[in-house]
C-alpha cells in the first residue's frame, strides 16, 4: 500500500514559526513532526510515499531528499495553490491505481494508530477517529454501528465526541467524487465534502476508532504538549557526547555525538541534546526539554519544558520555561521568560487560549542582555533587541526595539 502525506500548508496558527519553515517541519523531539509521521508508516510496512508539498516546499525536499535515509521512497507533487484537501489528493492522482492511506503531514502519530486503520478497514473508503471531550475546531463524525451518516465541521452544537483525524483509506475510485465535489464557503475543495457526496450517492463509509496515539499540533505551544509525551516514550538513554566529571545526568537522556555537557550541570529526562552541543557549566536542564543541534547553553542557564531549536546560543544566568525558541538565535545573558496560565493569545484577529505558556520567538534573532518576556508573549523573526528591554507586546518581523 502506498501512502498520501499531506504537507502542502502554512500553519496560519503557528506563526511565528511558520513565517520560515512550514507546519510539518516544526520539531518535537528534535525532529519535524513529519519525520515521526514517516517513521510510523516504516513501522507498518509502507515505504512508498507521496508526498504533496506547497509552502516552504524546498525546506521539506532538502532535509527529506528522495527518503532513503529513512528506508522510504518519496515522490513530491506540488499543490501551487491552497485548494483544500480534496484538491491536494486530486495531484497524487497519476501515481495510484489501487488502495491508499492517507495522513496529515503535522499531526503527530505512532505505528498503532496506522495500524488500526490499516486492520480494520472494510468498505468503499474508512475514516479514522479518536474520541475528544472538546471537539471545538475539529471536524465530527455522526455513526451508526460503523457506518458513518454524517461528517461536520467545527459543530456548534454537541453532536459527537468521535472527531476526524484526517487519516484516510482510499479506493482509486475517490478521484471520480473529488472531480465532482463543489467548493466550499471556504473557497476550498475539501474531502469531507467528497465523502458526504459518496455517502448521499449510497456509498459505504465506514470509521475505524482508534485510542492510539494522535496528537493535532494547532497552534505554536502545542507542539510542548507533543514534545513531552515523545521525549517520555523514549525507550532508553543514547549517551554519544561527553560528560564532563561533576556533572549530573539523570533519568532517560539522549546526547548527539560531540556534544560536551560541562562539569557542575545537572540534566534530568527525559531530556534530548542534539550534536556538536555545549551545555554549561553549571547548567540545568529539566525535564521535557529538546536542545536541538549546534546550540550552546552558557554557564548557570536553566531550562525546563522547552523547545530550543538548532543554531541557538543562550547566554549565561538565564531562565526559559514552557517556550519554544527558533533556530538562529542569540540570546545574551539573564534572558528571563515569564510563564502564565490559562492566557488568550490573539492570532489572525482571533482570540485563542493556551493553557500554560512562556514565549514563542521565531528564527534569527539577536537579543541581548537582561531581557525579560511577559507570559504569551511572542517575537517575530529577524528582530534585534537591546539590553534592559521588558517585552510586553508582541513584536513583528524585523522589530528594532531599543
Amino acid at each position: 500500500m502506498k501512502a498520501v502525506i499531506l504537507a502542502a500548508g502554512e500553519g496560519l496558527r503557528c506563526k511565528p514559526l511558520t513565517l520560515t519553515r512550514s507546519k510539518v517541519m516544526l520539531f518535537a523531539a528534535n525532529k519535524p513532526i513529519l519525520e515521526h509521521v514517516i517513521n510510523a508508516l516504516v513501522q507498518c510496512g509502507i515505504t512508498d510515499i507521496i508526498m504533496v508539498v506547497g509552502y516552504k516546499k524546498e525546506r521539506i525536499m532538502d532535509y527529506f531528499q528522495d527518503g532513503v535515509e529513512w528506508g522510504v521512497n518519496i515522490i513530491y507533487v506540488e499543490q501551487k495553490g491552497q485548494l483544500g484537501t480534496a484538491h491536494a489528493i486530486k495531484q497524487t492522482s497519476t501515481y495510484l491505481d489501487d488502495e491508499f492511506i492517507v495522513l496529515n503531514g503535522d499531526n503527530i502519530v505512532e505505528s498503532g494508530t496506522i495500524s488500526d486503520i490499516l486492520e480494520n478497514r472494510s468498505g468503499d473508503a474508512t475514516i479514522l477517529t479518536v474520541t475528544r471531550e472538546q471537539t471545538r475546531g475539529y471536524g465530527v463524525v455522526v455513526h451508526d454501528d460503523h457506518h458513518v451518516l454524517r461528517i461536520v465541521e467545527k459543530p456548534v452544537e454537541d453532536l459527537s465526541h468521535n472527531v476526524n483525524t484526517g487519516i484516510y483509506i482510499f479506493k482509486p475510485d475517490i478521484f471520480e467524487f473529488i472531480k465532482a465535489t463543489s467548493v466550499s464557503d471556504t473557497g476550498e475543495y475539501a474531502i469531507t465534502d467528497t465523502l458526504q457526496d459518496m455517502i448521499d450517492a449510497g456509498k459505504n463509509i465506514s470509521f475505524v476508532h482508534s485510542e492510539s496515539t494522535w496528537i493535532d499540533a494547532v497552534h505554536s505551544w502545542d507542539l510542548l504538549r507533543s514534545n513531552a509525551y515523545l521525549l517520555e516514550r523514549c525507550e532508553k538513554s543514547v549517551m554519544d557526547g561527553t560528560i564532563e566529571e561533576g556533572a549530573v545526568v539523570k533519568g532517560n537522556v539522549i546526547i548527539g555525538t560531540n556534544t560536551i555537557i560541562r562539569s557542575g550541570s545537572y540534566v534530568i529526562g527525559p531530556v534530548v541534546i542534539g550534536k556538536n552541543c555545549e551545555i554549561g557549566p553549571n547548567a540545568v536542564i529539566l525535564p521535557s526539554t529538546t536542545i536541538g543541534n549546534n546550540s550552546t547553553v552558557e554557564s548557570s542557564v536553566q531550562i525546563k519544558n522547552s523547545i530550543i531549536m538548532n543554531d541557538v546560543r543562550i547566554g549565561p544566568f538565564s531562565y526559559i520555561s514552557n517556550s519554544i525558541i527558533g533556530a538562529n538565535n542569540t540570546i545574551g545573558s539573564h534572558f528571563i521568560t515569564q510563564t502564565g496560565e490559562n492566557i488568550l493569545i490573539e492570532l489572525i484577529g482571533i482570540l485563542h487560549w493556551a493553557e500554560k505558556l512562556g514565549t514563542v520567538i521565531g528564527d534569527g534573532n539577536d537579543i541581548q542582555h537582561r531581557v525579560l518576556t511577559e507570559p504569551g508573549k511572542m517575537i517575530s523573526t529577524g528582530c534585534s533587541i537591546s539590553s534592559g528591554v521588558i517585552i510586553s507586546k508582541d513584536l513583528p518581523r524585523d522589530s528594532i526595539v531599543i
